[in-house]
């Protein structure tokens, strides 16, 4: 089977390759992070084509829809609401095999904005292939995986062989926009009896991430001029003293929390705004910071330690005593940990030392992804690869190498074959 595949691979491999350039030429750009909409539309049409000239014996239209995120804020802490959904819907397709074992591929067909197109090589929508690798928005966030995927079935197919169970193909929207179409999947009831998500992981396997919660922290003064300081409140200086016992906090989680595969949870203060001038004492300061916590800590957790210990602090302070911070959540996602004794990794495991013959690298990733959805909201057996280096993602001049794109249908194929028969 391993030397099919591969024989097929090559002489094959020109199609499969200009199908992923075909897409990377389709613009699916999310707009404003998903909240002014996005352009998917352009690759979801793309897909539909290559799933119905493919034989698949499903192919659905999924639309985004507001109802859903909400049921999700609420239910799930996850999701981020008020996004344009016109025109932006999932596409899901179904290979039937012939056993009743199924397996299903998650990807986003949407991307971040290309940026000037001036600090690009290459066109960014052009597709360019130069030095084995293939240039443009998305080539490796994410639609070399995502291609991988639907080529995995293609080249079974192009080998002869019968698929031994059920291929799923989900691409969804709105990933960059926090991951909305994900959750319109799962809630709508795509499901398989294993998962891949298929991010870039550069020939690593992710099977847990961190979960996160955003804050905004706004905290409020009395502005006078500042030769009179003494009477007026800095609410920037208030500031700084809760961001001091967060820092503690994030010390304290640092000697209790331990992962194998996971740093240890962190908070990052990522942006802070106050004042209009040195000679005014400022009465607003604000901040926005992203947590991130590791599996086996909850949101509800993470949103209590943060509160008690600003709450802590400002007991302290004689002003902040009286004028507590307004303390907000505006984004969270929720860790992933999939069990590495579950069979599924292990047949992972065997269908890529097939495909590329070496041993796989078992990793967690500090950066959270669709994994968790499929996870814990579908109940799926999940696992994360993908061709492509994370540092590659939103980056000017963003590539995939050609090489982990093959290598990456190869690895699919031998996924399918193995644990659907």
């Amino acid at each position: 089977m391993k030397n099919i595949l591969s024989e097929t691979l090559e002489k094959n491999k020109r199609k499969y390759i200009e199908h992923l350039v075909k897409l990377i030429q389709c613009d699916t750009q999310d707009l404003g992070h998903g909240i002014e909409g996005g352009l998917e539309k352009n690759g979801q049409s793309y897909l539909e084509t290559v799933f119905h000239t493919m034989g698949a014996e499903k192919v659905v239209q999924d639309p985004l829809t507001e109802d859903v995120i909400l049921q999700c804020r609420h239910q799930y802490h996850e999701g981020n609401l008020n996004h344009n959904y016109e025109g932006r819907y999932n596409v899901y397709a179904e290979f039937s095999g012939t056993g009743d074992k199924s397996i299903l591929f998650n990807g986003h067909v949407d991307t971040m904005p290309a940026g000037n197109p001036e600090n690009w090589i290459y066109d960014p929508f052009a597709g360019i292939i130069d030095d084995h690798k293939i240039y443009g928005v998305g080539a490796c966030d994410m639609k070399a995986g995502l291609m991988a995927a639907i080529m995995a079935v293609e080249l079974i197919r192009d080998a002869g062989i019968s698929l031994p169970g059920t291929v799923r193909i989900a691409s969804v929207c709105d990933e960059e926009g926090g991951g909305n179409g994900s959750l319109v999947a799962a809630v709508h009831g795509q499901k398989a009896d294993a998962v891949v998500v298929c991010e870039p992981t550069n020939y690593e396997l992710i099977a847990a991430h961190m979960g996160w919660v955003f804050f905004k922290i706004e905290v409020s003064g009395i502005a006078v001029h500042s030769g009179l300081k003494i009477k007026g409140v800095n609410a920037i200086d208030k500031t700084v003293k809760i961001m001091e016992a967060l820092r503690e906090l994030e010390h304290r989680w640092l000697l209790t929390y331990k992962h194998p595969l996971l740093p240890p949870p962190s908070g990052n203060v990522g942006v802070i705004s106050g004042g209009e001038a040195g000679s005014t004492v400022p009465d607003y300061c604000c901040i926005q910071l992203c947590v991130h916590y590791q599996p086996g800590m909850t949101y509800e957790q993470v949103v209590q330690e943060y509160t008690d210990a600003i709450r802590l602090c400002c007991e302290g302070d004689a002003w902040l005593h009286g004028h507590a911070p307004s303390v907000s959540v505006y984004q969270s996602g929720n860790p992933f940990e999939m069990d590495l004794s579950h069979p599924f990794v292990g047949v992972f495991e065997k269908s890529f030392q097939e495909a590329v013959g070496l041993p796989l690298n078992i990793v967690g990733s500090p950066a959270g992804c669709d994994s968790r959805t499929w996870h814990n909201i579908a109940h799926c057996p999940t696992l994360q690869y993908g061709p492509g280096r994370l540092e590659q993602c939103h980056a000017v001049n963003e590539y995939v190498e050609i090489e982990q794109y093959l290598n990456a249908i190869k690895i699919y194929a031998n996924l399918i074959l193995h644990w659907c028969r």
